[in-house]
């Protein structure tokens, strides 16, 4: 009895072994550590963050700690309604409109200064399950104002309730539609900038190569905040900002902290897509022949590997891409009313004015 009991154990060990190893050999992608050099210089000057960039921080820490012991699906649509509630109660100068991108639901967000012939795609962040163009406007407001284009939020299909396939899908398809329609009257675009950020940064980068691949028209301009370019979890960031990523670091962390057998096996159970397939980690893809592109990220926080190692490799594959990093920043400060967020629409306006200039 203890031998066949001994024979068992053995057995299992082994194939636990062999599960593991083909894991990591099926989900893990290429070794990109290369691009974690050149290290680019910092963009922001300061030697701390001002007060209201603390203050702001202060608060995601003390909401975090008392969220409410609720359910995963209650937990989520208060978690979603919270994040819209504090997108519409900002004061924007832009004009809404409800739009509909061929099927895919949007709005279009228009400054005093837009035209619509200039159009921006934004797609926009919460981890691919929370989010939308009515919790993005303090963004999408400022957008419009610095790059003078009618600005496209897409609302794409989130997860759980759909397949990660689906919110892909529905980016690809509010691209090709902006190409040929304003928010007036169906017309050809002449100025395309594309946008995004966190998870809707990644869903950008991914829908720029599907462009390119697909032969459409180019954008002009790409710029994404804070992006998550790897699904496969490699980025050294991931763990060493753990502790100073105030946003993502008690929620996304102890994902990363996990075993990467199990990490990469629930990410693909969870997007029924292998992480290292390009399409949900566009680090891993072909950055050759991409529009400029400006990644801004903070130097404080769990995807700033995933930035940097994206803007090496699209330059070492002869694309133009600029990385831009502020110290102390919660994880997407742009969507918040402190001077950093001025300081990074400042960069953006400046980048848009050299590779998306106005037509004189």
């Amino acid at each position: 009895m203890k031998t066949v009991m001994l024979t068992i154990l053995i057995i299992l060990g082994v194939l636990a072994a062999a599960a593991v190893v083909t894991v990591k050999l099926l989900f893990s992608g290429e070794d990109h550590s290369e691009y974690d050099v050149p290290e680019h210089s910092t963009t922001g000057t300061r030697r701390s963050e001002s007060p209201a960039h603390a203050a702001a921080a202060q608060q995601i820490v003390a909401g975090i700690a008392e969220a409410p012991k609720l359910g995963r699906d209650e937990m989520l649509q208060l978690m979603r309604q919270q994040m819209d509630e504090r997108g519409v109660s900002r004061n924007i100068d832009s004009k809404v409109r409800p739009a509909n991108a061929a099927g895919v639901d949007a709005e279009w967000v228009i400054a005093p200064n837009a035209t619509s012939q200039r159009r921006l795609l934004y797609i926009h962040g919460g981890g691919y399950v929370m989010g939308s163009a009515k919790s993005h406007r303090p963004i999408t407001d400022r957008l419009s104002a610095i790059s003078g284009a009618a600005v496209l939020a897409v609302n794409y299909r989130l997860q759980p309730e759909n397949p990660r396939m689906a919110g892909i899908e529905d980016c690809r398809t509010a691209y090709t539609w902006l190409l040929k329609n304003g928010p007036d009257a169906a017309s050809m675009v002449e100025t395309l900038i594309v946008a995004g950020d966190s998870a809707g940064g990644n869903l950008a980068l991914s829908t720029i190569a599907w462009a390119r691949d697909s032969r459409l028209r180019a954008a002009d301009a790409v710029v994404v905040f804070s992006p998550q370019t790897d699904a496969t979890l490699a980025s050294p960031s991931l763990v060493g900002n753990i502790d100073t990523d105030l946003m993502q670091g008690s929620t996304f962390g102890p994902v990363v902290k996990a075993p990467k057998v199990f990490s990469l096996g629930f990410g693909f159970l969870m997007n029924r897509i292998n992480p290292s397939n390009p399409i949900v980690s566009p680090l891993l893809g072909n950055l050759a022949n991409l529009p400029p592109t400006l990644v801004q990220v903070s130097s404080a926080e769990m995807f700033f590997d995933d930035a940097q190692r994206y803007v090496n490799k699209a330059n070492a594959q002869g694309s133009i891409a600029l990385l831009q990093s502020w110290p102390f920043m919660l994880h997407v400060w742009q969507a918040f009313p402190v001077p950093e967020a001025d300081e990074a629409f400042s960069e953006v306006a400046a980048f848009l004015k050299q590779h998306a200039p106005a037509r004189t």
